[in-house]
């Protein structure tokens, strides 16, 4: 075979008894030159193969240069036949070089090409592609091909007294499968092997017949085979070509399993890799690795296990008339001995070795863009080294480099470079740790090249890219989570343009639900300033309006909707709810302010209230703080016997009907009319009612939208329905031409006075501060009115309740309304929903009258309705705790109320008191305290044991 002509070494793909031939067989040829089978463009990449800081596995990467995303890679590993040839070439000083088809063909080649002429039609029911080893090992009568691969080849070892005898028949083998299935269903590869010969002939006319080739198997039989020059140009000739560009990159063993896809993958590239490496007793070897993972787990393995393990392997190699033990032999070994008989440890033994996690290395001289070098750069500053197994890493943003690579990788997040996930950080909800899963996959590679075309370096291509995603941005939506995910990143240069596509497309969106959607973004990136350092005053500016839209807005719009429009319409209304809370305590932040100072006294809905020198019917402020408070209007009580209330309107001189509010003198005062004097709006108090207030916000077409206000007794005065005919005359209010009454926006004097209003300027605060006022002004109008769908109303309710806005006697009455007998029973079973579901079933586990409520309605279903209300009841309960619904349960069985009756005391449920036991309450109190971080006086720890 040496003295006929070139040296053809048929391997199989990294395979580690192909790779031990090739070596052996190389130093007995000792060939002039070494051609090898990839892209001729990556000839000049082959001396960085000797650098020691370039690790397998490794892979070629080309990709086009006008489109970096069309790519493809050639991976070798330390077990490749060919690496080896490679190595074997720089370690001696002989050329190496790649012979196979051309990078700039294999790229531009959309469609593959129709078969060729006199090629050999495959038999009718045999297979159209091929699988070589398939077809030998079932020849051979083996139903595994790896298993007759290993019995064949890999315990056979290099050839002791023949090196080129496994070459030799290899190729025969092949050859016979070439003769009966031709191209076996590639007909790229007769253009490829084309492209060999024509690259063998030149070489053999440089260096003569001693030149060796290394390539597939598969491959032999076409370059024996005698053709002219000409015919194989011709198969040549009209590709198409594309400019690319090749550099070296990092590779994983994961990446080289069959399983992730690749075409010439292995089964087990671990195990392989150890076959390859271990000098001697591969058996012995492999099981003490298997034994060191499992100890890891904390999995009790002794020496007395790696020996027995050994034993059996031997013993199962025997009985199966195998020469050696191989991969099948040693799992069954480990499962019996080491596991168990357990498959759960044996994934964990096939996933870290019999696959592996290695990762190969690249060094900095290797070709690479510009933003892969300031990636590098950047990942070696910042100690953040790519790895191939999966890790988690919490990040406390306060420090330096933590904050640095946090910076890092929101960047590449933004370029599409998916190296870390987002995770919820364990033990701390604030906005100063983050927690990320890293893993390096070898794809990440392409996407860097491809985000090269942004810019130079991660920052300046981060600022690109997200300055093109903000003018493409489809909805309002992709806008603010744009805008957030930029002040993660550190690129305050990108917020001008992302806040202009934001301003845009928040102008022309009319859709409440789109709003809604991108509220709670743009409000998240508010509590990024302190802990980043970014200003965000423009942000709270444009929150503040989109909250404004979807207050005037939501009300309409959760009317007239079917089943699942309501359920996502309860959706938006929980993201905006928390979302004006987060924006509150932004605000407050940002100003140097207590947040909570907003929906205290000092509101304007609960200064008239306190005016006259009361309070309202909990002792509390509309907003629920404890306190009373002299506010902006001082000296109602003028009309307080009126029982009339007055409308605000909205700049055109029209006015809307207002609603009387329930019980004895109770008053409304709505928001000032939009453009109306602020001043005359002040006036104007003198002549208001006293009692609670309600908030008005602008609507649609010049009429303002009322919200309900609490009444004195603890009632809420509902708007009327639109259309519905109700009509009431309103009593002029001097200086605003009969038809305004309003209440200046922002705190009450006494509260908001003696705050530092900030930069903004006091209008600015105030305004800003009055959203979580008139979001439960917006509440108050959706649980009272019949039209919105049933799921949103009970959810409003909820949260008013949770807000404090709601007391427990009037919930039980709107309750009570809701599922009375006039209520259709699917309707009243979506107000359940509403107002319980999402972990609500606390509520009735402390309120016992809503449980009787429920209770009642629920034995009062007619049969045939039962069916239909069901389905929404399993959904709403299903997501209890566990302790939770067992505890309902006890609840029902016993009869909701009944441990109101002291002789019901005995048939209450373990564990529960007919009333609060207050001196267990206190004693715990102290302890609260120090969890808190609420200071307190050192006599209050008296018997708590600290």
């Amino acid at each position: 075979m040496t003295g006929a002509g070139p040296l053809l070494l048929g391997v199989r793909h990294h395979g580690p008894g192909s790779a031990r031939a090739v070596r052996a067989a190389l130093d007995a040829a000792r060939p002039a030159a070494v051609l090898i089978e990839g892209p001729p463009e990556a000839d000049a990449l082959i001396p960085l193969a000797a650098d020691p800081e370039l690790r397998p596995p490794v892979a070629l990467l080309a990709h086009a240069v006008d489109e970096p995303g069309r790519s493809a890679f050639w991976p070798f590993a330390a077990f490749s036949p060919e690496w080896v040839a490679v190595r074997w070439a720089l370690e001696h000083g002989v050329p190496a070089r790649f012979i196979d088809l051309p990078a700039a063909h294999t790229l531009a080649w959309d469609a593959e090409l129709p078969p060729a002429e006199g090629e050999s039609e495959v038999a009718e029911g045999e297979q159209v592609r091929v699988d070589p080893l398939a077809a030998l090992a079932g020849a051979a009568g083996y139903d595994d091909p790896e298993r007759w691969w290993e019995d064949a080849v890999e315990h056979r070892g290099a050839g002791e007294r023949d090196p080129f005898a496994p070459f030799e028949a290899l190729a025969e083998a092949m050859g016979a499968l070439r003769e009966r299935y031709g191209a076996g269903g590639r007909p790229r590869d007769l253009v490829r092997e084309a492209q060999m010969r024509l690259r063998l002939r030149a070489a053999r006319k440089e260096f003569g017949d001693t030149v060796a080739v290394v390539c597939g198997a598969w491959h032999v039989p076409a370059l024996r085979e005698r053709t002219t020059v000409t015919a194989d140009r011709a198969l040549l000739k009209g590709l198409p070509k594309a400019k690319t560009e090749l550099t070296w990159v990092p590779w994983t063993h994961r990446r080289l399993a069959r399983s992730s896809g690749y075409g010439a993958g292995i089964d087990s590239p671990g195990w392989y890799g150890h076959l390859f490496h271990a000098p001697d007793r591969p058996v012995e070897r492999w099981l003490t690795k298997v034994a060191g993972l499992l100890r890891e787990e904390d999995r009790i393995v002794s020496s007395a296990h790696v020996i027995e393990a050994v034993r059996l392997a031997d013993t199962l190699a025997a009985m199966r008339g195998r020469p050696l033990p191989g991969l099948g032999e040693t799992t069954d070994a480990v499962r019996a001995v080491m596991c168990d008989g357990s498959d759960v440890p044996l994934a964990l033994v096939h996933d870290r070795l019999v696959v592996g996690d290695v990762l190969g290395e690249v060094p900095e001289s290797a070709p690479a863009v510009p933003l892969q070098r300031d990636l590098g750069r950047q990942q070696r500053s910042l100690r953040l080294r790519p790895e191939a197994l999966e890790r988690e890493l919490e990040l406390d943003l306060r420090g330096d480099t933590d904050a640095g690579r946090s910076r890092l990788l929101h960047r590449l997040r933004l370029l599409g470079i998916g190296w870390g996930e987002p995770g919820p950080s364990r033990g701390s909800t604030g906005t100063f740790r983050e927690t990320w899963r890293l893993r390096w996959e070898p794809e990440l590679s392409v996407r860097v090249a491809e985000a090269g075309v942004w810019g130079t370096t991660v920052a300046a291509a981060a600022r690109a890219r997200a300055e093109a995603d903000a003018a493409d941005a489809g909805t309002l939506a992709d806008v603010t989570a744009l805008a957030e995910r930029c002040l993660l990143a550190g690129l305050p240069d990108a917020l001008p343009a992302v806040m202009r596509a934001l301003g845009d497309r928040a102008a022309l969106d009319t859709d409440v639900g789109h709003l809604a959607q991108a509220l709670p973004a743009l409000v998240r990136s508010l509590r990024y300033g302190d802990v980043r350092g970014t200003d965000t005053h423009a942000l709270s500016d444009v929150a503040a309006a989109l909250a404004e839209r979807i207050f005037v807005g939501l009300p309409p719009a959760c009317t007239a909707l079917d089943s699942d429009a309501a359920e996502q319409m309860r959706g938006h209304v929980d993201a905006v709810h928390t979302s004006v809370g987060l924006l509150g305590e932004a605000l407050g932040s940002a100003t140097g302010t207590d947040p909570g100072a907003a929906s205290g006294t000092g509101g304007a809905g609960g200064a008239a209230g306190h005016a006259a020198g009361g309070t309202d019917a909990d002792g509390a402020g509309s907003d629920g703080a404890e306190g009373t408070g002299s506010g902006e209007a001082a000296g109602v009580g003028a009309a307080a016997d009126t029982g009339t209330a007055h409308t605000a309107t909205v700049g055109t001189g029209e006015s809307a009907p207002a609603i009387p509010a329930p019980g004895a003198g109770a008053g409304v005062a709505s928001s000032p009319a939009v453009g109306a004097d602020r001043s005359a709006s002040a006036a104007a108090l003198s002549h208001a009612g006293g009692g609670a207030a309600a908030a008005s916000v602008p609507g649609v077409s010049g009429s303002p939208v009322s919200a309900p206000a609490p009444a004195a007794d603890g009632g809420t005065v509902s708007p009327p329905d639109p259309g519905a005919g109700a009509s009431v005359t309103t009593a002029p209010a001097p200086g605003i031409g009969g038809t305004v009454l309003s209440v200046p926006e922002g705190p009450a004097p006494g509260i908001g006075e003696s705050m530092p209003p900030g930069p903004e300027g006091p209008d600015r605060v105030r305004r800003l501060r009055g959203l979580r006022r008139r979001w439960r002004g917006v509440l108050r109008g959706l649980a009272g009115r019949d039209a919105v769908a049933g799921v949103v109303r009970g959810r409003a309710v909820r949260l008013l309740m949770d807000e404090g806005e709601l007391g427990a006697g009037e919930a039980a009455r709107l309750m009570g309304v809701a599922l009375s007998r006039g209520t259709p029973p699917v309707e009243a079973a979506a107000w359940i929903e509403g107002f319980v579901g999402g972990g609500g079933g606390l509520l009735l586990v402390h309120d016992e009258r809503l449980l009787g409520l429920v209770d009642s309605w629920l034995t009062g279903v007619p049969a045939e309705a039962f069916t239909d209300v069901l389905p929404l009841l399993r959904r709403t309960f299903a997501v209890y705790d566990p302790g939770v619904r067992r505890t309902l349960g006890e609840l029902v069985r016993r009869g909701p109320g009944e441990q109101s009756d002291p002789g019901a005391r005995g048939l209450t449920a373990p564990g529960f008191g007919v009333e609060p036991d207050a001196g267990r309450a206190d004693a715990v109190r102290p302890v609260l305290r120090l969890l808190l971080g609420i200071a307190t006086e050192e006599k209050n720890l008296t018997g708590v044991g600290v």
